[in-house]
């Protein structure tokens, strides 16, 4: 059944690529219904796009495919202001006005500057396996989520004592329909900063509505806490403005929406992704095992390798659009306002692009995988991401790792998440 695709609950057992590889052979735009899931009500369905040419002109079209109409998610927002409020992320937003946003930040994302901070994050990878090696056995999602909570931080000016808030609100936002992620708090409220304290205590007690909805993650009543320090960051940063994404935020004129959502992406965006490829990388090396050897021998593979671990294990499945107009694609005619979700996990297994694309191949060249988007919104941390995954592999692979337990993946139709890994490191 195609409303597979859209269940979060498939996701639990794996990524369905027979279903994609399927569809894209048969249909590759597809009509894909949203049927509730728990309390969380039905949808009104979408058009999905498998095929990786597909993909790749939606996400280079946003005078057809829009990303402001109906922001980015396959839910929609619950009410007119939820939607008002998320249209101002960066992520929401369609030229110029995306232009406008991504140039404000885009400095502290240049390859010159992120060779700046290349030591500093080698030195930290370096640091954290030294400690997992110690410990001998752990559960390597818990491990592999320090560095890009920690590089991130470091990027926004986020004090090292308020870093694990980030972690906390990317569960709470990500893993909406994970029971274990969904209510997750692992901050220790007494090692916080002051400010960091006092924005706790707007954390909403409940994250339903009165009459048992789910309240909606992304909107402002679920993220009140993290509105407010980022407001009180904020004001930190006025007083004493530094070198980082927040200065700079904060020096750009955006308005009062557009900071909020701005550090909503960076808070969120800028660590579940890697929090999720990291981990799901070492999965993949470890399921096969001759690829990992062959890379422990010849490590000078390791940057072909980190793409093959991308296109294998995209950390983001999907992203949606919105038609401003009735449209053509494929076969299919798309009427204005109906939702448009690509699907970057079908497009990276798509046969006529990848030779032998359910093969992990660590020497694969090209490699033309989508996992950080194409067109106007193609990822601005890329480069970040592949210098931390680059760290901490070239740190794994002297050591013998070996999985101790069954891998426990994430309930969501959205990230290709871990929740749980664990492994020995001798």
């Amino acid at each position: 059944m195609r409303e597979e695709i859209f269940l979060p609950a498939t996701y639990a057992s794996g990524v369905p690529y027979e279903t994609f590889r399927r569809l894209r052979a048969e249909t590759p735009v597809a009509w894909i219904p949203e049927p509730p899931v728990g309390n969380w009500p039905s949808g009104p369905g979408y058009w999905a796009v498998f095929r990786h040419a597909d993909v790749k002109h939606v996400l280079r079209s946003p005078g057809d495919f829009s990303s402001h109409l109906g922001a980015t998610q396959i839910r929609d927002p619950d009410t007119p202001e939820d939607l008002e409020s998320v249209r101002a992320m960066m992520l929401n937003q369609d030229p110029p006005d995306h232009s406008r946003l991504r140039r404000i930040v885009a400095a502290a994302f240049t390859p010159r500057a992120i060779r700046a901070l290349e030591a500093t994050i080698e030195e930290r990878a370096r640091a954290l396996i030294a400690s997992a090696l110690r410990q001998g056995e752990v559960d390597f999602v818990e491990v592999a989520a320090d560095l890009p909570v920690w590089t991130l931080a470091h990027i926004m000016g986020v004090p090292d004592s308020d870093r694990r808030l980030l972690y906390d609100w990317a569960s709470r936002v990500i893993g909406y329909q994970d029971d274990e992620y969904a209510g997750l708090s692992t901050a220790d409220l007494d090692s916080l900063s002051p400010m960091a304290r006092e924005a706790a205590t707007q954390r909403p007690e409940s994250f339903q509505h009165p009459d048992g909805r789910p309240v909606n993650p992304r909107s402002r009543a679920a993220l009140a806490d993290m509105f407010a320090y980022a407001h009180a960051l904020a004001a930190a940063k006025t007083r004493d403005p530094g070198d980082d994404v927040m200065s700079r935020m904060l020096a750009g004129g955006l308005t009062r929406d557009e900071f909020e959502q701005m550090f909503f992406l960076f808070a969120v965006a800028g660590n579940e992704t890697l929090r999720n490829g990291i981990p799901g990388g070492l999965l993949t090396l470890l399921q096969h095992p001759a690829a990992f050897e062959r890379l422990r021998d010849d490590p000078s593979l390791l940057p072909s390798a980190i793409e093959e671990m991308l296109r294998f294990w995209p950390p983001v499945m999907d992203f949606r659009r919105t038609a401003t107009r009735d449209v053509q694609l494929g076969d299919q005619h798309i009427t204005r306002g109906q939702k448009v979700v690509v699907y970057h996990a079908s497009a990276n297994r798509d046969e006529t692009v990848f030779p032998h694309p359910d093969h992990f191949d660590i020497t694969r060249t090209p490699n033309d995988h989508v996992s950080f988007g194409f067109g106007p919104h193609f990822c601005l941390g890329a480069h970040l991401a592949r210098t931390q995954m680059r760290a901490v592999f070239s740190e794994l692979l002297p050591l013998t790792i070996k999985q101790t337990g069954e891998a426990d993946r994430l309930a969501s139709n959205f990230q290709n998440g871990l929740k749980h890994l664990p492994v020995s490191l001798t």
